[in-house]
């Protein structure tokens, strides 16, 4: 079925990675086309060069070369069609946004949908910096923001009304305005899009989804699920059999690249918030293992090869990307099942008795879902929601 929404992300080198994959994959999930665009960047073909912004220590964030995010529909032509033809705008964060608020055409873009002469605002969604557009848009005057802690005097400066952003998953919904300090809101960010956007979310709310990692865990693969899912109602939590509540695993980017085997370079951290010892199967419907070097670690430890082996035992949803497969064949759960596999656990789907193993994608058999790789996340999220009975209509 033909998507019924469609929502306009507008893009630059060095946006914030997070703030890009987050919105993109999840709505895709949801059923909802997202064309993402950038001046100067035309599809099929070009990307742009995403940032990984991350306190690691220094007195303020550092930034680290992220994916490349591949533009989808072209920028010119977005900025000249009718913006009724979107239902809602998304700005990521960070550095590019400076270079947008003096393009013309990036400015009246964004006053198209937000500003005081829209014939209709649509939500419009700011993140960490991109507020700077709103405020070159003329577009945020008297509007409640928040925004990262150095923005505070540029919404001030423009007429609008600053919000702290306490705590940091905060999103503050005024009007068609949905602003964030950045990615750690995402869950908000999603659910208030989702409603703005007039969408029914049903079927999510008290259902718990249990994520499993390790340093190393895939960037992509951990957060953008775990958002997801948070974003229609789900409690998430992750837990990690070394490490303690309250500390990160380090996670992994591996990006596509013209070699067989990508490079690997450090992505974001990603918070444990459970204990493992406080895991317990019966409370969860769901546990999600994400892909990386971190299922290297998960399948040494019987703990965790129990512990996925005990949730299949309990018609629980099992689901596993990309390397996440390594778990689940330590468990015994691809024997005679149908999976989806990327080149690395190709050879170790078959050997784990895994009836048919598909090249890319995503799967469901019964309760367990699999899926290659990172881009297959908006059909991987999409399977979940489906097993777990929740259902997102517009």
């Amino acid at each position: 079925m033909a998507p019924c929404k469609k929502v306009l992300m507008l893009c630059g080198d060095y946006m914030e990675d997070y703030e890009a994959a987050v919105p993109f994959y999840a709505l895709a999930a949801f059923g909802v086309a997202v064309d993402c665009v950038a001046p100067g960047k035309k599809p099929p073909g070009d990307a742009c060069l995403t940032a990984v912004h991350e306190f690691l220590g220094h007195d303020l964030y550092t930034e680290l070369p992220g994916h490349r995010f591949a533009v989808t529909a072209d920028f010119a032509a977005a900025a000249a069609a009718d913006a009724s033809r979107y239902d809602a705008l998304v700005v990521p964060g960070e550095r590019f946004v400076e270079r947008l608020s003096v393009d013309p055409l990036a400015v009246s873009l964004v006053a198209a949908f937000a500003g005081e002469t829209a014939t209709r605002r649509r939500p419009v969604v700011v993140t960490c910096h991109s507020q700077l557009l709103l405020a070159a848009a003329g577009a945020m005057r008297g509007v409640r923001c928040t925004a990262f802690f150095s923005m505070r005097r540029v919404v001030e400066l423009a007429g609008g009304r600053w919000v702290e952003p306490d705590p940091l998953g905060l999103c503050v919904a005024d009007g068609n305005v949905l602003s964030a300090i950045g990615w750690p809101a995402h869950g908000e960010i999603i659910r208030e899009l989702l409603r703005a956007m007039g969408a029914r979310v049903a079927g999510g709310r008290g259902q718990a989804v249990l994520f499993l990692c390790a340093d190393y865990v895939d960037d992509y693969e951990a957060n953008v699920p775990f958002r997801a899912l948070a974003g229609v109602g789900c409690r998430v939590e992750a837990a990690c059999p070394t490490k303690r509540k309250g500390e990160a695993c380090v996670t992994a980017i591996y990006d596509a690249t013209p070699a067989a085997t990508s490079d690997e370079r450090r992505g974001h951290n990603f918070a444990v918030t459970a204990d493992w010892g406080d895991v317990d199967a019966d409370r969860y419907a769901c546990v999600v293992v994400p892909g990386g070097r971190a299922p290297e670690l998960l399948a040494t430890r019987g703990e965790a090869v129990a512990l996925v082996r005990e949730f299949a035992g309990k018609g629980k949803v099992v689901a596993s990307i990309d390397q996440g497969h390594l778990l689940l064949a330590a468990a015994g759960l691809l024997d005679g099942r149908s999976c989806a596999s990327g080149v690395a656990t190709r050879v170790v789907a078959g050997l784990a008795g895994a009836a048919s193993v598909r090249h890319g994608g995503a799967v469901a058999d019964g309760k367990l879902v699999t899926a290659a790789s990172w881009p297959d996340l908006a059909e991987f999220i999409a399977h979940i929601i489906s097993l777990l009975g929740i259902t997102v209509s517009f």
